[in-house]
């Protein structure tokens, strides 16, 4: 592990998390916007068993940080799995554990929330109530 650990709007020098490039600190327009698309990594993760298995999705963003691609080797030798990946394979878009470690341990760096609508959940949201019910997960 890494110890003291921060993000980029702390004034430690171990940021894992830091601006995306489209944000500049201390300003308020600048940020990732609008739908891009996702790669899912392994068809067994959480995130392709939600979205039913495609190897891309399409989400909204609207943040100004990200994961510090400098970190990624070692949370993922600590047990995360980045399920969920921009299309240039650098930015991480989706963090989940595995079903043996957490039963519905499941980040995004998008707002599935944008595209959830009254009968069709957004798949993070049906993934957590499915899980909060005991009902088994896709």
């Amino acid at each position: 592990g890494v110890n003291k650990l921060n993000s980029g709007d702390n004034d430690s020098k171990l940021h894992v998390v830091v601006y995306s490039p489209e944000s500049r600190p201390n300003t308020t327009s600048t940020m990732r916007l609008g739908s891009r698309p996702v790669s899912l990594k392994n068809r067994d993760s959480l995130a392709s068993r939600l979205y039913g298995r495609v190897s891309t999705i399409h989400e909204r963003h609207r943040c100004r940080y990200e994961v510090n691609p400098k970190y990624i080797k070692s949370l993922e030798d600590g047990g995360l799995i980045f399920s969920g990946r921009d299309e240039t394979g650098e930015r991480m878009e989706i963090l989940e554990l595995p079903d043996k470690v957490h039963r519905f341990y499941f980040g995004t760096q998008f707002h599935s929330e944008f595209k959830s609508r009254p009968g069709k959940p957004a798949a993070p949201f049906y993934g957590l109530v499915l899980a909060a019910s005991k009902l088994s997960l896709p």
